[in-house]
């Protein structure tokens, strides 16, 4: 209400001191022209002179109306000095000047016209203008100092009455934020981590609102000083300065919003067009990898990778469409930092490159999958992740060991479980005994078979096989070769064969050793086996019976001594 009554005074003191202006407008000297003829210089309703003649490409009516602004300039300086006005002859004209600024030219025509001299008339233009301005300038300078403080004054009010409602707005809002503490303010939690509890939280909010609070007061303070500057007319120009700052950013933006309209429809046009096409080529993608679609010399497995392959492709090619349209494309610090990341990107990534290059020929290999077990170089283990960069795999130690994919492309791969999985026979387990020569090979090779057919993972059929691989000089060896199909229990396996092949042998009395002979020929028995030998064959004695005698002889002899 008190404002409202405030506002009320100072709209009626405006419209007093606007009629009074008008009753004391200032009477125009005597003109030498009538008035009919020309146009009119006006200074507060009051007519100071009139203009008859056009100077070059303007007419009278506009030499006219830029005297008036001129003259209403001056009327507008608090500081203003009848001294000031002066009259200067030129060859051409005659000016008169406030300080260093022209207010009226005054040319031969106008004299010519007035039926006075250049120069007389130019004096008495600018005696005119002395008086007028000067009374002017008495009459409006009390009025309009207490219309601008006054002004002022009711400005300084409103802010008053601004921010205290906006204080009391935001003390509600702290009030509230404490209230709704362990109540709508729960804490947050990711799973079982607790990131905020409930003070937290609280607390956090009141960091927010407290901010926006100082935000909010700055803004008001901010458009306040260019208020109270616009007001009095010696600090119009802070006031233009701190406008200045904040509207030719916001204009430059609003500008840019609007001219960029056209590139950012172009972007959107090409963003949506591929993300359209990557939803197919996925469609695509899945289709084949679940069998419903099928190309000829196009694997399942290969599904996945080559829709990843594509999809980058498409986006990276994307980018390089909009490259142009993107906001500061063209400048030379975009363009630099590009190249440095490029550069950076090319120095410091060649492994990272190589083990990429590596992961695609892998995939389109099709070396192993995922859940295989394989051997790369000395490393026996399960597929657990294959990557674009690394090949994670799990050994039978249960150790898990990350491969580079450059280092798999330069090594041999052995994959067991495609062997044993996609073969009609199954992978081939192997392992050697030796045996002496003095043991039939067919005893051998029987009790070699039974080994492997005890154990439950062996099939029986194709039935496993032995192959003696060599004919050492004291031994036999001997491989046993046996299929299977559980390529992931090859430990377990090998462990149950050579179990199995330690009993077997017991039950078949064969030693499971590389004897090392020393053959005399004079009394050794040969090694060839009984059923090769004729059957008269008698085995030579040693001839020792001599030394014998003389051994126990000597022995007789030791004793009696």
């Amino acid at each position: 209400m008190r404002i409202t009554k405030l506002l009320l005074c100072l709209f009626a003191l405006l419209v007093f001191s606007q009629g009074f202006a008008q009753e004391n407008t200032v009477t125009a000297q005597e003109q030498p022209i009538p008035s009919i003829q020309g146009a009119p210089v006006i200074l507060d309703r009051d007519t100071l002179l009139y203009v008859y003649n056009p100077v070059g490409s303007f007419s009278k009516e506009e030499r006219a109306a830029a005297i008036s602004r001129r003259v209403k300039e001056l009327a507008g300086e608090h500081l203003f000095s009848e001294d000031s006005v002066n009259v200067v002859d030129h060859v051409l004209t005659t000016d008169i000047t406030y300080l260093d600024r022209v207010i009226i030219s005054v040319t031969e025509a106008d004299a010519t016209f007035a039926e006075r001299p250049r120069e007389e008339l130019a004096e008495l233009y600018a005696a005119k203008i002395r008086t007028s301005v000067s009374e002017s300038a008495k009459q409006n300078s009390l009025r309009t100092i207490a219309l601008e403080i006054g002004l002022a004054i009711l400005v300084l009010i409103i802010f008053y009455f601004l921010m205290k409602y906006v204080n009391r707005l935001f003390q509600y809002l702290f009030q509230k934020v404490e209230e709704q503490q362990g109540k709508r303010l729960k804490g947050l939690k990711v799973k079982n981590y607790e990131m905020l509890t409930p003070e937290r939280e609280a607390a956090v909010l009141l960091a927010v609102v407290k901010f926006i609070k100082v935000v909010t007061v700055f803004i008001l303070f901010y458009i306040l000083l260019p208020v109270l500057f616009s007001i009095f007319p010696w600090t119009q120009g802070y006031a233009e300065t701190l406008l200045s700052y904040i509207i030719s950013p916001l204009s430059q933006i609003v500008f840019g919003l609007v001219n960029y309209i056209p590139n950012l429809l172009t972007i959107l046009v090409i963003v949506v067009v591929t993300h359209y096409v990557v939803k197919f080529l996925r469609f695509l993608a899945n289709e084949v990898e679940e069998g419903k679609l099928e190309v000829p010399g196009f694997y399942k497995d290969w599904a996945k990778p080559t829709y990843n392959i594509v999809r980058f492709l498409l986006y990276a090619f994307m980018f390089v469409v909009i490259w142009p349209y993107l906001p500061g494309s063209d400048s030379a610090v975009f363009q630099g930092v590009s190249v440095f990341l490029g550069i950076l990107f090319s120095l410091g990534s060649s492994s990272a490159i190589a083990n990429m290059v590596a992961g695609l020929v892998l995939t389109y290999m099709r070396s192993f999958k995922i859940g295989d077990r394989i051997k790369i170089g000395d490393i026996t283990g399960d597929v657990l992740e294959k990557t674009l960069l690394v090949t994670r795999v799990r050994t039978t130690k249960n150790e898990d060991i990350t491969i580079p994919n450059a280092m798999i492309l330069n090594n041999h791969t052995t994959n067991f479980t495609t062997c044993s999985e996609q073969s009609e026979k199954g992978l081939v387990l192997h392992t050697t005994v030796t045996i002496g020569y003095d043991v039939p090979w067919p005893k051998v090779h029987q009790a070699l078979i039974d080994a492997a057919l005890a154990c439950s993972n062996i099939e029986k059929t194709p039935s496993p096989f032995v192959l003696q691989t060599s004919l050492e000089d004291f031994y036999v060896a001997y491989q046993l070769n046996a299929y299977t199909f559980k390529a992931g229990n090859m430990s377990q396996i090998y462990s149950d064969i050579h179990q199995n092949i330690q009993d077997k042998f017991n039950e078949a009395g064969i030693e499971i050793l590389s004897p090392h002979y020393r053959a005399q020929r004079d009394g050794n028995t040969v090694t060839i086996p009984a059923h090769y030998l004729p059957q008269d064959y008698q085995a030579p004695s040693f001839r020792v019976e001599q030394i014998r005698q003389k051994v126990q002889k000597d022995a007789i002899m030791s004793e009696s001594v």
